[in-house]
């Protein structure tokens, strides 16, 4: 009698799902886990009830306000329906233009609102499963009925929240989308466009968007839309900025050398053996030190791409007094423009990297600052020495700011 052969176990081919609800476990509908498994940078994925009875922290007139300011970055889309022409412009506005403006087709997008609105900056604390420093901000948009940013593809993952009204999405999931830009308008819009699904997400509802899926959102009334969006630098990014490091960082000595050169068969010929030298030269600069790099990696990804700035504060309090403060209620709040993150290092140290900035301290420390927003008094003393030397160097530069209680009174 033949022995049977083991079952052969079966390969999973179920795809999950497109559309979710998430009211059980909000905001994904699922472990962390599980959604970075089957959908981070695979699949869009449409989040019933990600926050369920969500309020938006903003009202449309707040948003109006902070395009009105000089270092916001606002722009206004409008579009012609019947022409489908499309127009751009760039803030800051004029408070007076928003009440004459049509009661349709236009939208009003607002970058970097988490800066402006501790209580937008707040909602980041939901998106804990992805790195910090791979969040960029978070962009408001306030769409008219009709208003639209046309048919596009973004280049980075995004999550779009509904966060008042209404917003009808189409998404093309296709394998293999057109992606051709129409060459009439200032904007990047897709030349065709062939939705697969088409959803209206409503207050709570979040869309996922992995990058290249092409999309289009038209308000069916008057509503805003929170989009979060990933820091993702390009490759030609990258290589700008770590090629400029490495030539302000090169030693002069280092140069094209041909100690092995022999008479050319022709002088005006540049041979193999001269292009193996200039590849030679060009190697001598490679960071082969892990140390090196990760060093450059985390000075460019804590510098932000857009003009946000800090700048040192007024008259700085003694650290006896900054020290007594925290002891008794106060707390050091993070500039909102303060980017932070760390990297371990040799020797069980740490590199804290806040705007470009690097400074050795203890991992436990780096984590500890990096990873809360403010520090109270507690916090504070949980850091060694040379870690609170760090936080105090950091206030007088003006990457913390003191807040007592009648601050927050």
């Amino acid at each position: 009698m033949t022995p049977k052969r083991p079952a052969r176990a079966r390969k999973d081919t179920t795809v999950p799902h497109i559309e979710i609800d998430a009211r059980a476990q909000p905001p994904l509908g699922m472990p962390a886990a599980d959604f970075l498994r089957d959908y981070w940078q695979k699949r869009p994925l449409l989040i019933r009830n990600a926050f369920p009875g969500f309020v938006s922290p903003l009202e449309p007139e707040d948003l109006a306000g902070l395009a009105c300011e000089e270092a916001a970055l606002s722009r206004i889309v409008s579009h012609d329906a019947a022409r489908d022409q499309w127009q751009v412009r760039t803030g800051p506005f004029d408070e007076g233009e928003f009440p004459g403006m049509p009661h349709q087709d236009w939208t009003l997008l607002v970058q970097d609102v988490d800066k402006w609105d501790a209580d937008v900056a707040a909602l980041l604390g939901h998106f804990g499963f992805l790195p910090r420093w791979r969040i960029d901000d978070v962009m408001v948009s306030f769409a008219a009925p009709g208003g639209s940013v046309g048919a596009h593809v973004d280049q980075y993952d995004v999550f779009l929240l509904q966060a008042q009204g209404r917003r009808r999405w189409q998404i093309d999931a296709g394998e293999a989308p057109p992606l051709e830009f129409r060459n009439d308008v200032d904007l990047k819009l897709l030349r065709d466009f062939n939705p697969t699904h088409d959803w209206v997400l409503g207050p709570g509802d979040m869309l996922y968007l992995p990058p290249g899926v092409p999309h289009h959102g038209v308000a069916e009334d008057a509503c805003l839309t929170f989009s979060v969006g990933m820091r993702a630098p390009s490759a030609a990014e990258l290589l700008g900025d770590f090629v400029d490091t490495l030539a302000a960082e090169a030693d002069e000595a280092l140069r094209y050398r041909d100690p092995d050169l022999v008479p050319p068969a022709d002088p005006a010929e540049i041979d193999a053996q001269a292009m193996d030298r200039a590849v030679e030269a060009l190697n001598m600069l490679r960071m082969n030190d892990p140390e090196r790099l990760g060093d450059w990696f985390g000075r460019f990804i804590t510098l932000y791409r857009s003009a946000g700035e800090v700048m040192a504060g007024g008259p700085a309090r003694s650290r006896i007094e900054v020290e007594w403060d925290l002891r008794n209620g106060a707390t050091l709040a993070r500039h909102p423009w303060s980017r932070m993150a760390w990297r371990r290092s040799e020797g069980g140290q740490a590199r804290l990297f806040v705007n470009g900035q690097a400074a050795d301290v203890d991992a436990a420390d780096a984590s500890l600052i990096a990873n809360n927003a403010s520090l109270d008094g507690a916090t504070y003393d949980a850091l060694s020495q040379a870690g609170r030397d760090r936080v105090f160097e950091l206030l007088l530069d003006g990457h913390y700011h003191l807040l007592t209680e009648d601050d927050e009174a």
